[in-house]
């Protein structure tokens, strides 16, 4: 009888200790990114969890109006979409970019655009013409 109860205490410590270690932390950091995102507010420049930046242009109850690139393109996302604010100096806190090491190989340069494009059912036509 004394064994089972030490087996029962045994698996409480070990709930209490997955919770301390796993589910608390995540529902600290859950808690600080919904004051963040409840916090944005028109002009704030931010990274949705997709990697695309902007500048918020309209904040509505459960979504906001990002504006991005040159053209300032209006985009519509999810509130929850938003993953970070970005500083005013261009950066985000909690963005973390790895350095280039030198022995890394660099990418390999994009083909260029053909000037002409042909269309493939006009292709098989010119080819069963000539036979």
């Amino acid at each position: 009888m004394n064994e089972f109860y030490l087996q029962i205490i045994m698996l409480v410590l070990l709930f209490a200790v997955m919770y301390f270690i796993l589910i608390r932390p995540q529902k600290k950091r859950e808690k600080e990114v919904n004051a963040m995102r409840d916090s944005l507010k028109v002009g704030d420049d931010v990274v949705t969890i997709g990697g695309i930046y902007g500048k918020v242009v309209r904040v509505r109850e459960d979504r906001f109006t990002i504006q991005v690139g040159a053209e300032k393109v209006r985009l519509e996302v999810a509130k929850w979409s938003v993953s970070q604010k970005v500083d005013k100096d261009g950066k985000s806190s909690k963005v973390v970019v790895p350095e280039a090491q030198d022995d890394e190989v660099p990418e390999a340069p994009l083909r260029p655009t053909p000037k002409t494009i042909k269309k493939i059912g006009a292709a098989d036509k010119n080819d069963s013409d000539e036979q």
